[in-house]
């Protein structure tokens, strides 16, 4: 009989094996459930490394980044930028510790533990999908900037995808091509602040009008705070949003140890405070300088140098760095100086306006000449243009003319919004009186203030470089100096009857009137004459040297503009910029030595390189003895002549030469003044010469043009920061062998002139 089994046997070995398989299996899922997402991932990661267009090394270390050309001044104040972007980039050392912190402890908590991408925040942003905060790290977030901004905008899903993936591998190359503190520069520099403010040193000048490295705590978490998103937390659009998120990113600070309890405390109570200060093509100072070195010069500087890659360099985009000889604090005193004169020559002509038919322009101006000044404004105008170019009919752009419209226009006591329709508003700028003014160094040549009109923004036209007008007795200079040249003495006495020069008509001559007979058929010194802007002595000198002669000193002393070979040329017909005005009255004061105006010294490359630097050039023209004869010719004007306002109404009794200048019917008025270390020169006229005061009083140079000459050297002699000479002109080292004393020579006493006429030149006809 067969012997039972055992109850405690053990199981078969059939079984445990089976159970053992099991758990294997469920390991290997296990891991290939964790390891198959990893591979995939390295496995994508690689791909986009190998095929896709990531930037390689060169990219990464030298990236494309669109930055300012910055114009500075001679004593190292920005003048102003040209952009696509607003941005100039600044050293992490130059920027302000607490932009760093709250940058740091808003955006990446570990940004210093971590190499590009945080692992502990891409597990929360996965875990909760998004809702804890997102997972970017600075560095993703620079790589987006830098890279792909513009194209994650528009991507979809899938795409935006692929992009994360790529900033991942872009940002652990740029943290093992940069440090910290460089990628910390890099993020702040290419952030886009809004309103033209890009990079951290154009937003702190922006909001707050202060340097990178200057902000205050609270400034600087609100700068911060924008970066999550500068729409939504705009100070200037949303105040009460900025202020909630500057009050989070304080928060932020405090947490990360970067502030107290305390400090915090007392900082979320602080109110929004911004110093907006939005920057503009039409703001700031020096803008009909700056517009005609960009117009003018530097277009045509890129379009001829050519960067290392070949290409021409970028205003816009380079980072160029313009070192000009312009000096803040003189440009400021020069606008200031024209902004106080033309406010009330303005005033006096607006009276002067009220009674006249044909306001603004001149009584003597036919009504069909006035249509055809306003018709031809008219064509000249924005408006017109873009609706020829939109393709409107010629009844339309009438119509347009004539309808009352919606506008801004320029007063002197502000912006003033009114209706009115196209054709009044050309009628009504038409009335302002323009004005342009210039000074600089004599040894130099360095222009050191260019004020081109009275408002860049309503009035575009330069009048310093652009502008040509009649320049009246200011010539009158140059013709004396052919006489100093050719040996004359400054007491050589002149008959001062009417003069006749033949023309090249056979049968007529032109015989020139003076503006007064108070000196009529007296013994005149060269100097009186010249104090006294007297014509008869003038064409007098003319008619010893002839026209060629006088052109061609004109010529040597810097003047380019056209001139006539023919005898009115000694009284000023000819039209010569403000420009060349004041570089050839130069010479005189800079010993007979016609130095070239300059504007620039140097441009250099974004990394600080210099491209070119720049030299004026230099030409004798005349003897150092001679040239001191000028300017004591000249100083004449000043102590007894045409400008001896500059002595009783300004207090200006430091050495001056000068020379005033007005021409027919009161359409321009000139003064140009040299002193021993600057030279400067004012014109005043209408946009058209028909407008124009009616008297002499209020018409002449020395009541439109001295004046701004005047209240700029007040300014500049008061500010002991600017070191300009109130000493006599230089004596030259020899002997001076003619007298300079002319007062003997004069048939009477030299009483100070009356201001009540000046030197008005009626040319005459040819």
């Amino acid at each position: 009989m067969a012997e039972a089994k055992s109850t405690n046997e053990k199981p078969s070995g059939k079984s445990g094996s089976g159970l053992s398989r099991l758990k294997k299996y469920a390991v290997r899922i296990f891991w290939f459930m964790f390891l198959t997402p990893i591979l995939g991932f390295v496995a994508i990661m690689l791909g986009i490394a190998w095929f896709s267009d990531l930037p390689d090394v060169e990219e990464l270390q030298n990236p494309e980044s669109n930055q300012a050309t910055v114009v500075y001044s001679s004593d190292g104040k920005e003048l102003g930028r040209f952009y696509a972007e607003n941005r100039v980039n600044v050293a992490y050392e130059d920027i302000d510790q607490d932009v760093i912190n709250a940058l740091i402890a808003t955006e990446d908590e570990r940004y210093k533990e971590h190499s590009g991408i945080d692992a502990r925040s891409l597990v929360r942003a996965i875990v909760k999908m998004g809702k804890g905060g997102g997972a970017s790290t600075i560095t993703q977030q620079l790589a987006k900037m830098q890279f792909h901004q513009e194209e994650s905008q528009t991507a979809s899903f899938g795409e935006r995808v692929f992009q994360k993936l790529k900033e991942w591998i872009i940002a652990i190359r740029l943290e093992r091509l940069y440090t910290k503190e460089e990628i910390l520069a890099l993020y702040l520099n290419k952030f886009d602040f809004t309103y033209n403010a890009v990079g951290i040193k154009s937003s702190s000048k922006v909001y707050f009008s202060t340097t990178a490295d200057s902000l205050k705590v609270e400034e600087a978490a609100m700068l911060v705070g924008m970066c999550q998103n500068p729409s939504r937390w705009n100070p200037i659009r949303f105040p009460e949003n900025a202020l909630k998120r500057r009050n989070i990113v304080l928060f932020q600070m405090e947490k990360n140890g970067f502030l107290t309890k305390e400090q915090y405390d007392s900082l979320k109570t602080l109110p929004l405070v911004t110093k907006f200060n939005p920057e503009t093509h039409n703001e700031g100072h020096g803008m009909y300088f700056r517009e005609y070195l960009r117009d003018n010069y530097l277009k045509k500087w890129c379009a001829e140098h050519l960067k290392p890659n070949g290409q021409p360099y970028d205003l816009y985009r380079d980072g160029l760095k313009i070192y000009t000889t312009i000096d803040s604090r003189m440009q400021v005193y020069a606008e200031e100086a024209m902004t106080q004169h033309m406010t009330d020559l303005q005033g006096q002509f607006n009276k002067a306006l009220k009674n006249k038919k044909n306001a603004p322009f001149s009584w003597k101006v036919k009504p069909d000449e006035i249509e055809n000044i306003m018709n031809s404004a008219k064509k000249r105008s924005e408006r017109y243009k873009n609706m020829e170019k939109a393709g409107a009919s010629q009844e339309e752009i009438d119509m347009a003319f004539l309808t009352p419209t919606e506008m801004t226009v320029f007063s002197w006591k502000g912006d003033i919004d009114t209706t009115l329709t196209p054709m009044d508003s050309i009628r009504y700028y038409k009335g302002f009186l323009q004005a342009g003014f210039m000074a600089m160094e004599p040894q130099t040549g360095y222009i050191r203030a260019w004020v081109g009109g009275i408002n860049f923004r309503h009035f575009k036209y330069d009048h310093v470089k652009e502008s040509r007008r009649q320049v009246g007795s200011t010539f009158k200079p140059f013709v004396y100096a052919l006489a100093i040249q050719e040996g004359w003495s400054p007491c050589d006495q002149i008959p001062n009857v009417k003069t006749c020069i033949p023309t090249e008509s056979a049968d007529k001559e032109w015989c020139p009137e003076n503006s007064d007979n108070k000196l009529n058929g007296q013994m005149l010194t060269l100097k009186k004459a010249l104090a006294n802007s007297v014509n008869y002595v003038t064409a007098y000198i003319m008619k010893q040297f002839g026209p060629a002669a006088v052109v061609e000193f004109a010529r040597n002393v810097g003047v380019t503009s056209p001139l006539d070979p023919v005898p009115s040329l000694c009284l000023g017909t000819a039209d010569i910029s403000l420009y060349e005005m004041v570089g050839a009255n130069s010479t005189f004061a800079n010993k007979g030595t016609w130095i070239e105006p300059t504007f620039i010294t140097r441009i250099e490359d974004r990394n600080g390189k210099v491209l070119e630097e720049f030299i004026p050039s230099s030409r004798e023209v005349m003897s150092e003895e001679k040239a001191f004869l000028m300017v004591s010719l000249m100083e004449g004007v000043v102590s007894s002549g045409t400008g001896v306002r500059l002595r009783y109404k300004y207090n200006l009794n430091t050495p001056i030469a000068g020379k005033t200048g007005t021409t027919q019917n009161n359409s321009d008025g000139w003064f140009i003044g040299l002193t021993p270390d600057l030279v400067g020169g004012a014109w005043v006229g209408g946009e058209d010469r028909s407008v124009h005061f009616d008297n002499t009083s209020e018409g002449q140079g020395a009541s439109m043009a001295l004046p701004i000459w005047a209240y700029f050297f007040q300014r500049v002699y008061a500010d002991k920061t600017i070191k300009i000479s109130k000493g006599a002109f230089e004596k030259p080292k020899r002997k001076m062998l003619m007298d300079l004393d002319c007062s003997k020579y004069d048939q009477e006493s030299n009483p100070i002139y009356d201001p009540g006429f000046d030197d008005i030149d009626p040319f005459g006809e040819e």
